[in-house]
């Protein structure tokens, strides 16, 4: 391939890549910006192979056939995952990223041998270290969210000063790397990076999960712009310079939007004060409700904001809650779905799963502009969310979600509270709304709930 053609090829993926953002950061805008970037990928993967500042190239038909296999692995994982589980798939996929670029650092350098420079070098054990800590930390925050092990931080005597002394060695050993060169001081490196990647996220809490996965993405991109130094790719270090700034900015305004700072989210563990348990035997009084009796609160509102969590994806209930939504406005009922930035599993969460069901753009209202509707809200509808609207985010020093900004819906007129049962969040704190005497609890599966509630509001 004629190297302007090659050139010019790269800086239309690199274009690309910058249009795919751009269009990720809107839901009309996102589907169209998805696909973007994925071309833009494809081309580049396709032209690496006509590179022709390369003599040869080695290892054509394993470099094919890895090729294959993620074909075959990836496609059915994306096409039959649920919606509930697409966090942990994107905490997987990141993971294996930065694992995939600190392993080719290393292959690399053993390739370069003498001939490395002391920039090759330092960015090889930049690409080591923090690929390391995204892989082994993307693992634990997978096994967060599937809950194959407790969402509660994990917290242990003198683990602060552990974590500390790991992060010092791993360091200390990047020092050794970078003087005297080296598999041994190498390997070392990698083993201390894949165990401070699992102490740097054990203390974080379920809450806090997705504002690791943001973070832990923003170091995958970092890792691939190093090896893109090391492996002499302009492509490589356009794509993870966009990936590691994104990622940065969307963590800093996910922490923000959880109400502390990036150290309180990743460190408060060690600082949070214990919380006083429930007395045993403890019975507070609900009041329940029937789906006729939400249906006849629905019909005679004026204005309605539906509250949608987590639990509306486990129910897989986008469908029936757009179905409801329509049916008021047809009755001349204002409805709005309010949106926490951090609902659900991830980013965004909400905005694709109601993105599914077609509800429209407009109808979906960010926490900040929401807010201050309330008081003339006449009922709030939250469906299978807790922690975004507890107000222990207020009230409760040292909880997991305290100095987080909630959604203010004691505010309205009456609460409907849809869920499957007492249970706690995914925080694991109690929500005090659940007992206040305008809330009307709701109790089964969301689909099967909304479903009723639907049928019973056309009797009307």
């Amino acid at each position: 391939m004629n190297s302007n053609l090659y050139a010019l090829l790269g800086l239309g993926v690199a274009v690309s890549f910058v249009m795919a953002l751009k269009g990720l950061s809107a839901p009309k805008t996102a589907r169209r910006g998805n696909l973007i970037g994925a071309f833009g990928a494809t081309v580049a993967t396709i032209i690496v192979f006509f590179d022709p500042t390369s003599v040869e190239h080695h290892n054509t038909l394993l470099i094919l056939a890895a090729i294959l296999f993620g074909l075959l692995v990836g496609v059915p994982a994306a096409r039959k995952i649920q919606m509930t589980q697409m966090p942990q798939l994107v905490a997987l996929f990141n993971g294996v990223g930065g694992g995939a670029a600190a392993l080719v650092a290393i292959v690399e350098y053993l390739n370069l041998g003498d001939s490395a420079s002391i920039g090759e070098v330092i960015a090889t054990v930049f690409t080591v270290l923090v690929g390391s800590v995204s892989f082994s930390g993307s693992i634990i925050t997978f096994l967060k969210l599937q809950e194959l092990m407790t969402t509660r931080p994990v917290v242990f005597p003198g683990g602060r000063f552990i974590i500390a002394g790991t992060l010092a060695g791993s360091l200390a050993t990047s020092g050794w790397v970078i003087a005297s060169g080296g598999t041994t001081p190498l390997l070392v490196l990698a083993g201390l990076s894949l165990l401070f990647g699992v102490l740097f996220v054990l203390p974080v809490g379920g809450a806090d999960v997705p504002i690791v996965i943001s973070l832990l993405n923003a170091f995958t991109g970092l890792t691939v712009a190093a090896s893109g130094y090391v492996l002499q790719s302009t492509l490589l270090i356009v794509a993870g310079t966009l990936v590691g700034a994104s990622g940065t900015i969307l963590t800093r305004k996910m922490a923000e939007a959880m109400g502390r700072s990036l150290f309180g989210t990743l460190f408060g563990a060690f600082t949070a004060k214990p919380q006083a348990a429930t007395q045993a035997g403890e019975a507070r009084p609900v009041k329940s409700g029937s789906p006729e009796d939400v249906a006849i609160l629905l019909n005679y509102a004026s204005r309605v904001v539906i509250v949608p969590g987590f639990g509306l994806a486990v129910a897989q209930a986008q469908h029936t809650v757009r179905e409801l939504a329509d049916l008021l406005a047809a009755k001349g009922v204002e409805v709005a779905y309010g949106i926490h930035p951090v609902a659900g599993r991830m980013p965004g969460h909400m905005n694709v799963l109601l993105a599914e069901a077609n509800v429209p753009y407009e109808q979906l209202v960010e926490m900040e502009e929401i807010n201050p509707t309330f008081p003339q809200t006449d009922v709030v509808l939250i469906v299978g969310a807790n922690d975004v609207v507890n107000p222990a985010a207020k009230t409760t020093p040292g909880c997991p979600i305290y100095g987080m900004p909630i959604l203010d819906v004691a505010g309205a007129g009456n609460v409907i509270f849809l869920k499957r049962s007492m249970r706690p969040g995914f925080a694991g704190i109690e929500n005090d709304l659940l007992y206040d005497a305008k809330t009307t609890l709701l109790f089964g599966d969301a689909k099967d709930s909304l479903t009723k509630v639907v049928s019973a509001l056309k009797g009307l």
